[in-house]
């Protein structure tokens, strides 16, 4: 502003003066301000230049401003404050994420009317704190009574002052470099169109009825939508001229008649009209008795602040959908289904007073404790088939599917793949037939200890039929498998935190051998680097996981929770090893609206923070392979990892799954149908962990697990039983 340019009487200015170092006429205008020992100088700038620098994301940060002044002539003081792009990101951080900053930026472009400052000045100051304009027009030609001071956040030095200038100065030293326009002698036939000229959008808060008709017939004829906040029971008006032109005023509810109609009517016959906007038999009791009482008992409505605070609120939320459903416009056609950037015309109310006389007494279900979860029941005399089938169901599977069927028959045991339990990550069924692999080997197990161990042979009857491993009941021991039946029975997932360790060069061997005898290869991987890359990327596969809605609907549909009605199938959330904090964590990532939102954000990093961290205070991950991607090499591969996770846990080592969701795809086009929105991410992934752990076509990995020390005890997910899974028993109809 020109220092030498002459200021309008400090009464009636409501506009911050702003100043620059840089400019010469501004650092005239600053001199005579310093050099003047009434003004209150207050330099913010490097305070704010500070914290502007420790927000996060600072990347695109805009640069602090220096020297940029503002000048508050009725408070006679002169702030230091940021540049324009810098005051309004930090002032507005913490508005993140409920408004992101490209949103943000699109509703500062919004241009706001607000006639009636009285319920008008909480709405106009609202709006501008949640920064969801960039413009302001404020029209109310009354002065400050202290009357008035019940619901206007005033003070008593501003009696007298005209009602539209109190809330431009607020909003002023609330955001200097917000435009606000004063009309101060109100709205006039002369000047209302000059006021609605350029709007996006009305709001409507005057006394007078036949001015708020007024207001209406010109919105309407320019198209700009109008909202209007009644306070008594929170009633709320949404008259969108601008998609309906047509649309008769207030819901149609006045009838046909126009603001000159109403010009000069007193208030007694003013009422009827009234009545039938605000639809008498929807008042409060107390607003409808205080209407009987107008020019008797009070002099005009009442109206109380913290109704008239709730309006704010209402009205910025509309604001806000209004500015959001125009961007979305903007962006991609909008088919109106978009519930948070959607405004439509109607009325509602937000009755606090009935809400509160609902309140339930009862106390909220609190969520039930952790507890562990009953062990399957193996009898170790049970007969040797059924123990071979009790084997077979202990072998653990993705998400506990248990994508397997059992034929018994006198001479052989066929275990059957059950594709009704195959899920998005399980590419080709490899994960599947890992998990029969697992189940043969246990199968194996209880064979030889039990004296009945014959040959396995993997497709019997072809590599495209269902029938998997075919385990022959014969008359052997193998003393080394029937030494693994007691480990084999008491084997579990266990998720505990556990202690990161040293594995001995002894017990790596011991596991390396276990993983060679079933024709698999190990990669143990105890080294924090390789740790740290590799909880990198398994940490980013988990945020995919939870962000694409695919994979999370099914890792969702996996849980169990107390009270689920088939607990036998998926994870029980009581095996996850966590408290009950996490739960309620998990219970909020399950949440497709919240998920959504984080993928939209491009965020959620912090999804996969938990496995990041189990990852890097692992004694180990082992990485188990085989030589080459046929069905049989995944058989032979869930062989291997059930025999290396038997021998781990004997050892005393806690043993877990950890494997990342592009574990089973083997090509671009495999890659794409787990989540064709990170497509390109999970391949970028994929060559992450080939490049940590060598793999060649030749060498596929079939599961990733982790191995911590003193994992403590841990409990096992359920298991179906016997009914639901032999074939005899009718298994192919149990669900």
């Amino acid at each position: 502003m020109d220092g030498a340019s002459a200021a309008p009487p400090v009464d009636v200015q409501f506009v911050a003066e702003i100043l620059s170092d840089v400019n010469p006429a501004d650092r005239a205008r600053l001199d005579t301000l310093r050099r003047d020992s009434s003004i209150d100088v207050r330099d913010h700038r490097p305070t704010m230049t500070r914290q502007l620098a420790q927000l996060y994301p600072i990347e695109d940060a805009p640069p602090a401003v220096s020297g940029t002044w503002a000048y508050f002539p009725w408070r006679r003081t002169l702030v230091g404050i940021l540049g324009p792009a810098s005051f309004r990101r930090l002032r507005l951080d913490r508005n993140r994420q409920k408004i992101t900053s490209a949103e943000q930026e699109y509703l500062s472009s919004l241009r706001v009317g607000v006639v009636g400052l009285s319920v008008g000045h909480a709405i106009a100051y609202t709006l501008a704190h949640e920064g969801l304009c960039g413009h302001l027009k404020l029209a109310d030609f009354d002065q400050l009574e202290l009357s008035n001071l019940n619901r206007i956040p005033a003070s008593i030095v501003d009696l007298g002052l005209n009602k539209a200038v109190a809330a431009a100065r607020r909003i002023s030293e609330l955001d200097p470099y917000l435009r606000v326009e004063v009309f101060p002698a109100g709205l006039t036939d002369s000047t209302i169109d000059m006021f609605l000229d350029g709007i996006d959008i009305l709001i409507e808060e005057c006394d007078s009825l036949d001015m708020k008709v007024l207001v209406r017939e010109h919105a309407r004829r320019h198209r700009i939508p109008v909202l209007m906040e009644t306070s008594d029971r929170g009633l709320f008006d949404v008259e969108r001229f601008d998609l309906e032109p047509d649309r008769p005023l207030f819901h149609g509810l006045l009838g046909p008649i126009d603001a000159h109609a109403l010009r000069g009517l007193s208030m007694t016959d003013k009422a009827p009209h009234v009545m039938r906007i605000l639809e008498a038999h929807q008042l409060s009791p107390r607003m409808a008795a205080s209407m009987v009482e107008i020019d008797r008992m009070v002099s005009s409505w009442p109206q109380l602040a913290g109704d008239v605070q709730l309006g704010g609120a209402t009205v910025a939320e509309a604001v806000r959908r209004f500015g959001l459903e125009r961007r979305r416009r903007l962006l991609r056609p909008f088919d109106g289904n978009d519930e948070e950037a959607c405004l439509r015309s109607g009325r509602i109310r937000i009755d606090l007073g009935m809400q509160l006389s609902q309140l339930d007494p009862a106390l909220p279900r609190r969520p039930q404790p952790t507890q562990a979860v009953d062990q399957p029941a193996d009898d170790e005399d049970a007969d040797p088939r059924e123990a071979v089938v009790r084997a077979i169901r202990l072998a653990p599977s993705g998400g506990n599917s248990q994508p397997w069927r059992i034929d018994v028959q006198p001479t052989y045991i066929d275990i059957i793949l059950d594709p009704r339990r195959r899920v998005c990550m399980d590419v080709g069924l490899r994960g599947s037939y890992v998990a029969l692999g697992a189940a043969e080997f246990n199968a194996r197990v209880a064979a030889a200890r039990h004296g009945m161990l014959g040959t396995t042979e993997f497709f019997p009857q072809g590599v495209d039929q269902l029938v998997a491993a075919r385990v022959a009941l014969g008359s052997e021991r193998d003393r080394k498998l029937a030494g693994l039946d007691e480990a084999m029975r008491e084997r579990v997932s266990n998720r505990n935190e556990g202690v990161r360790d040293r594995i001995d060069r002894s017990t790596i061997d011991v596991l390396a051998d276990s993983v060679r005898s079933e024709g698999g290869s190990l990669l143990l991987i105890p080294d924090e680097n390789s740790l740290r890359r590799l909880a990198r990327i398994l940490a980013a596969s988990d945020r995919i996981r939870y962000l694409s809605p695919t994979l999370r609907d099914e890792m969702f549909g996996e849980l169990r929770w107390p009270g689920d009605a088939d607990p036998d199938l998926g994870i029980d959330v009581r095996t996850l090893g966590l408290d009950d904090a996490d739960l309620a964590k998990l219970a909020v990532a399950g949440r497709s609206d919240v998920m959504n939102y984080l993928s939209e954000w491009k965020g959620g990093q912090a999804l996969g923070d938990t496995t990041y961290d189990r990852v890097r205070n692992s004694s180990a991950m082992a990485i188990i392979s085989t030589d080459g991607d046929t069905p049989e090499n995944y058989l032979r591969g869930g062989a291997a990892v059930e025999r290396f996770w038997i021998t781990a846990n004997a050892l005393g080592l806690g043993v877990y799954p950890m494997s990342p969701v592009f574990l089973y795809a083997r090509s671009q086009s495999e890659l794409c149908g787990l989540a064709p929105e990170f497509c390109s991410e999970l391949a970028s992934l994929q060559q992450d962990m080939d490049d940590i752990i060598g793999s060649t076509c030749n060498q596929v990995p079939v599961l990733v697990l982790r191995l911590v020390h003193q994992p403590g005890t841990a409990p096992r997910s359920r298991r179906r039983d016997m009914a639901r899974l032999l074939v005899t028993a009718g298994a192919s109809t149990d669900d």
